[in-house]
């Protein structure tokens, strides 16, 4: 098994590994899937060390034939885009899985059930075949929806229906999409194929759709990811998932499974319709303020720790979107590393609110004040994350929406979009100042009224440690973001070269040879 499978199914290995353990065995498991867990970053980080930033091309690519007669095959490897996805979601899963100690509720089933969702997702990042990216793509679903059914809130049963018909429909249109596209490719090619570098060399020669189809087809891939990110308006399901969902749900959730749908726009719709992403760049990045403005009002307006976070990741995937649409390199730019950058904040938040919940068993501002006094530590450290939240300059948070909103600019100047947008995007820079600071002000100061608050004791050192690690990041990413830049620099610039550039002048991913496992783009 080479490096890139090795990471995609070392998390599946696990969950099968557990499968075996008695039930009852509650300290053998937990440690059998955090070991796990630290074993795929492990990994991951070993592959990230052979990983050639300064190339565009695919590297550690592996194809093996699965179905030739329809032209299936699993095809994995990864770029600058999806390295970053796959190291934080493998890191996350770590977070996710050190947290759930407290899960003493069928705690076998959960952690086989969170490292069945760690593979799907790092496969999601490496599938390099149509249809085998919209397997691990549904593959994600259950998992999450089992979550939240069974170890989430009162109204889990509710939440969890809804996350799996508004995820589930949403992804309907893009199989129908798929199966298009496999119908004009054997009507150019000859033969059938899912290949995503075969479609995407028709696609860069104009042969794969145009017009009014390419329109069609974009939107089938489009409304699959929209629903994913979530974009306004189908982001309904998200407030309710987060808020039923135990605290690891939410974590992976909120840091990687909504990046899937930012990661399906750039590695799918913008190169395979290229005239269709020009042509809808202006609605969407609309809707992307939209969704700045409203998450971040309706964030204002919580009196729930959860879904305050919930709405925040609307306001904050909305400037994600914006930089995407904006088809800048600075925007592109942007959107990855707030991307991860989001992953980290975010996740931290979570952690943090299931912390207190953990202790508590109440999210709502009204049960808190003053509890400042009672954990220094753990106000100490949420204020670091809250503030990384905000975009303080310095922190991770910073860096990754000042490039979206340059891109958002830079495509407002060149009047492709009205310039109001980023104008009007830029407050949600404020109000996330707002809401965030109203919150900490609410629960951590003043003076205590909850009597069951006095009894409260600081995180313990394991928490800490948990939270350090993210805090370490935040600060990293924030103060030396070449970390993040320098390996997606060259795919992200190929990227828009696959939209902007004319027809004939488009980069094309060309097969690995043979005998080679690194995939060279010309």
């Amino acid at each position: 098994m080479s490096i890139l499978s090795l990471v995609i199914f070392l998390p599946l290995i696990g969950a099968a590994l557990l499968a075996v353990v008695p039930k009852e065995n509650t300290g053998a498991i937990r440690y059998l899937a955090l070991l796990t867990t630290l074993a795929t970053f492990g990994a991951s980080l070993w592959m990230f060390k052979g990983f050639n930033g300064a190339s565009s091309a695919f590297q550690f690519v592996e194809e093996m034939a699965w179905a030739p007669q329809w032209g299936l095959a699993y095809r994995v490897g990864i770029d600058g885009i999806s390295v970053w996805m796959v190291l934080l979601t493998t890191f996350i899963s770590i977070i996710a899985v050190w947290f759930s100690f407290y899960v003493d509720k069928r705690a076998k089933e959960f952690m086989i059930w969170l490292l069945v969702l760690e593979t799907a997702m790092i496969g999601v990042f490496c599938a390099l075949d149509l249809l085998l990216f919209y397997m691990f793509f549904e593959a994600t679903l259950f998992p999450m929806y089992f979550l939240i059914a069974i170890w989430g809130g009162k109204e889990r049963f509710y939440s969890s229906i809804k996350f799996i018909l508004f995820t589930f429909l949403g992804s309907v249109f893009m199989l129908v999409g798929i199966i298009v596209l496999w119908s004009l490719a054997k009507t150019e090619l000859g033969y059938g194929t899912f290949s995503l570098f075969e479609m995407q060399r028709l696609a860069a020669m104009g042969r794969l759709a145009t017009g009014a189809p390419q329109m069609w087809l974009f939107a089938a891939f489009a409304l699959a990811f929209m629903v994913k990110v979530p974009m306004f308006p189908v982001h309904t399901w998200l407030p309710d998932a987060h808020t039923e969902a135990p605290t690891a749900g939410s974590i992976v959730l909120a840091a990687v499974m909504l990046k899937m749908g930012v990661y399906g726009f750039l590695r799918f719709c913008l190169p395979l319709f290229p005239e269709a992403a020009i042509s809808a760049a202006p609605f969407l990045m609309g809707l992307a303020v939209v969704g700045i403005i409203y998450g971040a009002i309706m964030a204002a307006v919580q009196t729930d720790w959860k879904r305050l976070v919930a709405y925040s990741s609307v306001s904050h995937l909305g400037f994600i979107m914006l930089g995407v649409f904006s088809l800048t390199h600075n925007g592109f730019t942007g959107a990855v590393l707030q991307s991860v950058n989001h992953g980290i904040s975010t996740g931290a938040l979570f952690l943090m609110v299931g912390m207190i919940y953990e202790r508590t068993h109440t999210r709502l501002f009204a049960d808190y004040g003053g509890i400042k006094k009672q954990m220094p530590m753990f106000a100490a450290l949420f204020l670091i994350v809250m503030l990384s939240s905000v975009g303080l300059p310095s922190m991770n948070g910073f860096i990754g929406e000042f490039l979206t909103m340059l891109g958002a600019f830079e495509s407002g100047f060149a009047g492709a979009v009205p310039m109001w947008m980023p104008v009007l995007a830029g407050g949600g820079v404020v109000l996330a100042a707002v809401y965030l600071l109203w919150m900490y002000q609410k629960v951590f100061y003043g003076s205590i009224k909850n009597p069951a608050n006095l009894r409260l004791r600081d995180i313990k050192p394991w928490e800490t440690a948990c939270c350090g690690l993210l805090v370490v990041l935040i600060f990293w990413f924030g103060l030396y973001p070449k970390t993040l830049t320098a390996p997606i620099e060259a795919s992200l610039q190929n990227a828009r070269l696959q939209v902007m550039a004319p027809v004939g002048e488009r980069p094309i991913w060309s097969e690995p040879p043979a005998e080679d496992s690194v995939l060279v783009s010309r």
